[in-house]
């Protein structure tokens, strides 16, 4: 009789190997210098293998997006708060500080940036419930403070001198915690991402847009806040370094990096908020083309922001990787099933947004790992049929 095996049983096959050096500790010392026979090395392989393993354990709590339409970005943000104020409240009044992280992935394009009014409908939510300050930060990947002046974000906070609103470049600001990504040869590299997002009496916002991508198919509010946090050198040193580059080096590689980085800042994360007044299909994200969507959603659970968020967008949520493995490890929820849309549905508010040309080249994450040889020490390559 026989099975067959694919690549995804590697961690079976290693877990039995273990189980079988652990059992031969306890046998008598003469005995172990015999190797197993076909018969024990099936019996110890028995409960190990398994055609199809189980998945990770579903995430069972339940979470809540709202999807506001409207014709008024500022009102729209401010509503689609106050439809989830139930579950932001007892996280809010325990902070000592908000930290509204913005997308600026273009400091001169509009399009490809938050909107200063979507800020403006965050405010108008804090202003009765919050009294501490207020900061947006950021870590664009050009000069972070151009963009604010550009997006009229300067004008924001001066309008807002009663919530004590400042603004913060966070490469300027230039304190960092380390994490380990992977490069493009699979080696373990660190980066150096923004403490003030790490930092665990401060609230965190994310005001995140709906645009196609480059490289992860979509990007929403949590990949705002995972290629928010990488720094590189502020505007006046003269040493030239980008951590936020250890992020694009590969497919495979990149998607890995974004959802290790949301493990690590997912403890963090307040409430998402994504501003689809003005969506970006296309050549994002920064250089498409807008989509009128007219919608803004907000969720404390950013990966079930994003899974609603997608299906607004008309995108098959497997093709993203960074989603897939954010959602079935837990890190969020993305069931559908498990999550309850509060105002208008999916099905109203859904647009087809026309994907980024590379779309084909983005998607080989989902094959075949062909960019590597198979495993030596294995007399069948894996996920060749191996007799059992």
């Amino acid at each position: 009789m026989s099975r067959s095996y694919s690549r995804r049983n590697l961690f079976q096959l290693a877990g039995a190997a273990a189980a079988t050096m652990l059992g031969s500790r306890i046998v008598p010392a003469q005995q172990q210098k015999q190797p197993l026979t076909d018969a024990q090395m099936k019996e110890a392989m028995k409960g190990f293998l398994q055609t199809n393993p189980e998945p990770f354990p579903a995430l069972q709590t339940r979470s809540t997006v709202a999807i506001i339409q409207g014709d008024n970005r500022r009102k729209m943000i401010y509503e689609s708060l106050l439809a989830v104020d139930d579950q932001i409240r007892p996280k809010l009044k325990q902070k000592k500080s908000v930290v509204i992280k913005p997308n600026n992935v273009s400091t001169n394009i509009q399009l490809a940036a938050t909107h200063a009014n979507a800020l403006r409908g965050i405010l108008d939510y804090l202003a009765p419930r919050f009294k501490g300050p207020i900061y947006i930060a950021e870590s664009s990947a050009g000069n972070t403070m151009e963009g604010f002046e550009n997006f009229k974000y300067t004008a924001v906070a001066a309008e807002h001198k009663s919530q004590n609103v400042g603004l913060i470049d966070l490469n300027e600001e230039a304190k960092y915690v380390i994490v380990p990504l992977i490069d493009f040869d699979l080696h373990v590299v660190p980066a150096r991402l923004a403490a003030r997002l790490f930092d665990p009496d401060a609230f965190l916002i994310s005001a995140a847009m709906l645009k196609t991508h480059n490289a992860a198919v979509a990007t929403l509010s949590m990949k705002n806040m995972v290629l928010g946090a990488p720094l590189h050198q502020a505007p006046k040193e003269t040493k030239h370094w980008n951590d936020k580059r250890r992020y694009h080096v590969g497919i495979r590689q990149s998607l890995y990096n974004f959802f290790l980085t949301a493990q690590r800042m997912q403890p963090y994360w307040g409430v998402a908020v994504i501003d689809g007044f003005e969506g970006m299909e296309g050549n994002g994200p920064s250089m498409g083309t807008p989509v009128q969507h007219r919608i803004a959603l907000a969720s404390t659970d950013f990966i079930a922001a994003d899974r609603v968020g997608v299906e607004t967008m008309g995108i098959d949520c497997s093709t993203l990787g960074w989603l897939k493995y954010c959602g079935e490890v837990g890190i969020g929820q993305w069931d559908l099933s498990k999550i309850d849309v509060k105002g208008a549905q999916i099905a109203a508010v859904q647009k087809k947004y026309r994907l980024h040309p590379d779309i084909e080249r983005q998607l080989k994450w989902m094959g075949p790992m062909e960019e590597l040889p198979p495993n030596l020490g294995w007399v069948h390559p894996v996920g060749d049929t191996y007799p059992v």
